[in-house]
Parts: structure tokens; sequence; C-alpha cells
């Protein structure tokens, strides 16, 4: 165990001065944001890409001059499997991923005791383990070139988990008439588990010494794609999924580890987080910040 006077010094001499600049590097940053980096000619892997956020995400990077890989919510109950089948197919026709957007997703938004078992696994297939799957498969090249981008799109709910969101939680999603799917979302239990799993990669990354690799974590608001019948916010705005897109590409481009949609609720957090914990809920139900629950037993699962 240290002593006084070795701690002493830690704080002098380390925690101090390392703290100083590390606020110092955030303003500089804040005010002279670094060059963005080229996407043009980058072979870009978009999930969830047929409707909504990813669809616009995908226009937005074909724009700016990168090659489109375009995947979309996979019927098959066995994500890692059906991955690896792609994966190798698409790496015969265009070779190795260089940005990775982990955006497909399902939601089915009812109350957790309502929710039916394979519905709770199915939004765990898609909305978290298939960032497991799909990194598996592609993080390999990255690190050995030292070079690329993974890109988790998550959601607010991953900040502050939502009623009738607790498998999923967050909602921004297109319906497809006549089933329960969306194809792209933010959720409350698995998106905080893919906001956890991109964070923890990141650290894993760097003791890798691979800090070529970057990670970005997108976390919007409500996004009004037509899933969540109505959706309730009294404080911000609903988001369009071309909002979205334009901050997650930009997020890319300037290396940015979490992007949030608006920007000004990266303030709004930083502030919340020196509230008592009923003072946040007190200010979330004023904001009447929510969904009503349009869970649908019938749906189907696969």
């Amino acid at each position: 165990m240290a002593t006084v006077v070795e701690k002493l010094i830690f704080f002098v001499c380390i925690f101090f001065p390392r703290l100083f600049y590390y606020y110092i590097d955030a303003i500089i940053s804040a005010f002279i944001p670094a060059k963005p980096k080229s996407i043009a000619g980058k072979i870009v892997l978009v999930t969830g890409a047929g409707h909504g956020i990813g669809k616009e995400i995908a226009l937005e990077l074909a724009r700016k001059g990168a090659k489109l890989v375009l995947w979309d919510v996979n019927k098959a109950n066995n994500e890692e499997t059906a991955t690896e089948i792609r994966t190798e197919q698409m790496r015969r026709e265009v070779g190795d991923v260089d940005i990775l957007v982990n955006n497909a997703g399902i939601l089915y938004g009812g109350e957790l005791l309502k929710l039916k078992e394979a519905h709770i696994r199915r939004t765990f297939e898609v909305n978290t383990l298939a960032h497991f799957w799909t990194v598996k498969e592609f993080m390999p090249a990255m690190l050995e070139k030292n070079s690329g981008h993974i890109v988790t799109i998550a959601s607010m709910s991953a900040k502050s988990g939502t009623a009738y969101l607790v498998d999923y939680s967050w909602i921004s999603c297109w319906s497809i008439q006549n089933t329960c799917q969306s194809t792209e979302i933010l959720v409350s239990a698995s998106k905080y588990a893919a906001y956890g799993f991109t964070e923890a990669l990141q650290e894993e990354i760097l003791k890798l010494g691979k800090d070529g690799v970057k990670t970005t974590t997108v976390n919007p608001m409500f996004v009004a794609t037509g899933l969540v019948k109505e959706p309730k916010d009294k404080v911000y705005p609903i988001l369009k999924p071309k909002d979205v897109a334009l901050e997650t590409v930009k997020g890319i481009m300037y290396d940015q580890e979490f992007v949030y949609i608006p920007r000004s609720l990266n303030i709004s957090l930083r502030v919340a987080g020196l509230f008592p914990r009923k003072f946040q809920r007190f200010l979330k139900a004023f904001a009447e910040q929510g969904i009503k629950p349009q869970y649908d037993p019938h749906c189907k699962s696969d």
C-alpha cells in the first residue's frame, strides 16, 4: 500500500499535471479540430443498410467516395454462421473492410413481463451479438494494417434506460409491413451492451498498440423512421435519419470516439451526471421522453 508521501508525490507530480494537460488538449481540440481524414476509396461495410439511418449513412458515404458493401438484417437464426459465409464471399469480391458500420437492429417495444423469450433472444442476437461476429471477422485485417474504423450505432437509451424498451431501448427504425421487424435502431439493454462492447473494444485495441484502428459510438435521440408509433420528447426535436447519417460520417472523418445527436447532449450528459438520480428521473419525466408500449406477441422472431 502506498504511503502518504507516495500518494502526495503521485498527485503533485503525475495526477494534476496530466489532468491539466488533457484539459488543455480537449479545449484545443474543441475549438481547433483536426483535419478530417479522407474516406474516398475506402471499403465500407454498413449493416442494416436497407432503410432509414443505414440507408442514409450509405448514401452519405457514397457521396464521400467510399466503396460500399451493404448488408441488411439476416433472417436466419445463426447470425455467426451467416456472417462468416457473407464475409468470405465479400472478401473474394471486394477485399478487406476498412470501415465497419454496425447499424442493424430490431425492436419490439413492450413491457418486459409480456415479452416472449424468443423475441428477447432475437433482439440480443441482432442488436448485440452481431457486433461480436462482424468485429471478429473484420478487425484482424485492420489490426494487421494498424488502420481501420469500427462504428457502432447505439442510442441515447444506452445512456438512460427507457420504459418499454427494456430489451432494446431506443427507437428509430423502419417498419416492414406485416412483420414486427425494423432494420435500424437505438436500444436499452441491448444498446447498453453494444455501447459497452465498443468502449471496451477501444481500450483493448489500444492495449494491443494499434492506435491506427479507431472506434466511434453514435448515440442519437429519437429518430423519425416510422417504427415507433408515438415517440415523445418535449425538449429535443425528433431527428431525421439524414441528421444521424451526417453526424455519423462526420464522426468517422474526425475520428471521434463518441457522437451524441444532437451535439448539445454531450454537455447535457455531463451536467446531468452532477444531479441526484431522483432529480434526473424528474427531468426525464418532465420532458416526457419515451414511447407508448406497442408490443405484438404474435410477431415472428426470425
